[in-house]
Parts: C-alpha cells; sequence; structure tokens
C-alpha cells in the first residue's frame, strides 16, 4: 500500500493525477461516483448491498428503527453506514406555480395524474428529493494530511480508504473532514468510512452500490467520463425546464480540488446537508509549518547567542 503525497505537493494547484502523486508508478485511470439525485428513487438498495457486502454492523440489529424524519431511518452517514440515502421533503405546492427547483405539478404527480387532478387535489402535492450520499474522496483530501499512523491512504484507483488494522482510534480525520463522513465505531474506537469497495474495485468488479441501483442514480466509472456524462446531464434537464439542476463537487479548482465522488443536485446544497464551499481544512498547513520552522530557527539563534554571551 502506497502512502499519500506530502501536503504541500497536493495543495500547490490541481492535481490531475493523485494515484502518481501518491507514489504509484503505473495505475489505472482514477475513477468514482457520479450520483443523479433526479433519478434517485429512494429505494435504499445502495444502503443494503453497501452494508452486506462490507458486513457492517447494525447498532440497532433487530429493532425496527424510525427516525422520525420521514423514511429515513438512518438519517446520516457513519461508521456503520457508508452510504445514506436523504429523504427531503418540500411543499406544498401552489396549484400550478413551479417549485423550487424549476418542477411543476406534472413533474411531482406525473402528466396524467396532475391532468386529471383538480386544483384543490394539486394544491397539497409535495416534493421529494431523495438523494444516496458517501464518502466524497477528495482530491485534497484532509484525512490523510492528518493522520498519525497512515492508516488512511490513496489507493491505485484514486480513492481514499481507511486501514483498519492501522488506525489507532485518534480521531484527527473525524473532525478534518469537511463533509463529516467519517466516524469511529464505539465498540473499538477505530474510524471507518467507504472504501468504494476497493476489494471489489482490485477484483475488476463495480461498487456493490452501483451495481444494486436500479435507475443507475448512482453510476460508477473513470472520473473524467462520469464529469462528461455529468455536464451532459445537465445540460438536458436545463433543455427540459429543471433551471436548478447544478452539480456538486465536479470542478477540479474548488475548495477540495473536485471530489472522487460528487452530484447532480436539484435545489441548494444546504437542502441536502452539504456544506456549500466546502474547502479543505489542512489547506493552511503548509504555511503553519513554514511559520513555525522559522520560530523554531529564531529560538535556536536566541539559545545560542545567550550561551556565546555567556563566555568568559
Amino acid at each position: 500500500m502506497k502512502y499519500q503525497a506530502s501536503v504541500a505537493s497536493r495543495l500547490y494547484g490541481r492535481l490531475d493525477d493523485v494515484s502518481g502523486e501518491a507514489g504509484y508508478a503505473e495505475h489505472p485511470p482514477r475513477v468514482g461516483f457520479f450520483t443523479d439525485t433526479s433519478v434517485c428513487i429512494g429505494c435504499k438498495a445502495c444502503e443494503v448491498a453497501c452494508k452486506e457486502w462490507n458486513a457492517l454492523p447494525d447498532p440497532d440489529a433487530g429493532v425496527l428503527k424510525l427516525s422520525g424524519e420521514s423514511y429515513d431511518n438512518t438519517s446520516a452517514l457513519g461508521a456503520s453506514s457508508w452510504r445514506h440515502v436523504a429523504f427531503i421533503e418540500q411543499g406544498p405546492l401552489d396549484a400550478g406555480a413551479p417549485a423550487a427547483g424549476g418542477l411543476s405539478p406534472a413533474d411531482v404527480l406525473g402528466p396524467a395524474l396532475a391532468g386529471l387532478a383538480s386544483p384543490d387535489s394539486v394544491a397539497p402535492a409535495t416534493r421529494w428529493l431523495m438523494a444516496s450520499d458517501v464518502c466524497k474522496h477528495c482530491t485534497h483530501a484532509a484525512c490523510l494530511d492528518v493522520c498519525p499512523t497512515g492508516a488512511l491512504v490513496r489507493t491505485e484507483f484514486g480513492t481514499v480508504i481507511v486501514q483498519s488494522d492501522v488506525c489507532n482510534g485518534c480521531a484527527y480525520c473525524v473532525s478534518a473532514c469537511p463533509f463529516g463522513v467519517i466516524d469511529r465505531r464505539e465498540d473499538d474506537g477505530r474510524a471507518w468510512k467507504c472504501t468504494m469497495c476497493y476489494d471489489r474495485l482490485r477484483g475488476g468488479m463495480e461498487p456493490a452500490c452501483a451495481k444494486a441501483c436500479p435507475t443507475d442514480s448512482i453510476q460508477f466509472g473513470p472520473l473524467d467520463e462520469l464529469r462528461v456524462t455529468a455536464a451532459a446531464r445537465v445540460q438536458e434537464l436545463h433543455a427540459s425546464g429543471v433551471t436548478d439542476a447544478r452539480l456538486y463537487g465536479a470542478d477540479p479548482d474548488d475548495g477540495i480540488g473536485g471530489a472522487g465522488a460528487f452530484f447532480l443536485l436539484l435545489d441548494e446544497p444546504e437542502v441536502y446537508g452539504l456544506p456549500p464551499n466546502p474547502v479543505v481544512t489542512t489547506k493552511d498547513l503548509p504555511a503553519m509549518w513554514k511559520w513555525a520552522g522559522g520560530a523554531a530557527a529564531l529560538l535556536v539563534a536566541g539559545v545560542a547567542a545567550a550561551f556565546a554571551g555567556r563566555r568568559p
């Protein structure tokens, strides 16, 4: 397993070859996820497949637990939930008036039902936004920067994983992640998160969540190709009147250098619980080390001068 590139080499300029920067002389193209939330039906097949393949524990085994947040019974990403399908209810809609995101009652109910429904029956309609969230596998990954044991590493596929047998449970990565993705399990204290099914990638298979998704909301493949696909999909939605469709995490020049798992959203990122302008939390580390080195040099010089002044 190769260790991550240095903080300085990753924080100055874009990194299109994150695997090469991590020390892999030969490696496959960087892969990732494109999650198109406009076709997510909230079936949670991705959550089930992720838990099943990765043998993730159920902290509430044998108990039917409802969070009180509509149909969402996992609530958030965590050490035992590496995929989380968010259910966001918006409405009610006024009859014939577009909702946030440019959707009309026909978009919500379907053209046939909306055409038969009376204004009174259309008015209470709501819009559901559903989105399968996951670790972003950032280009500039703060979790890599702060890990003191090398448990967090960049793989040959450009993804970021946690080596659980190396993790000491310090939780530095938990506080460093700008998305709040990484978490520790209470039973062993170690950090866990999505690996993009690293074992399946090494076997030439796609991740379990993408394999299980019935609508292709979760698409997996070479990251460059996914960005082209995503841009075309946004244009298609804009042309059909869904003007609020936008990409999140697809820009290599954003605060995290672009995400290895990015999204098509139908509303503002905050609606989905995502930070609007994520920034790698260790961006100031190079400057901090520079100032610390300068201060240490001045201290050494001062001590040397003091001892020199005391000589007879």
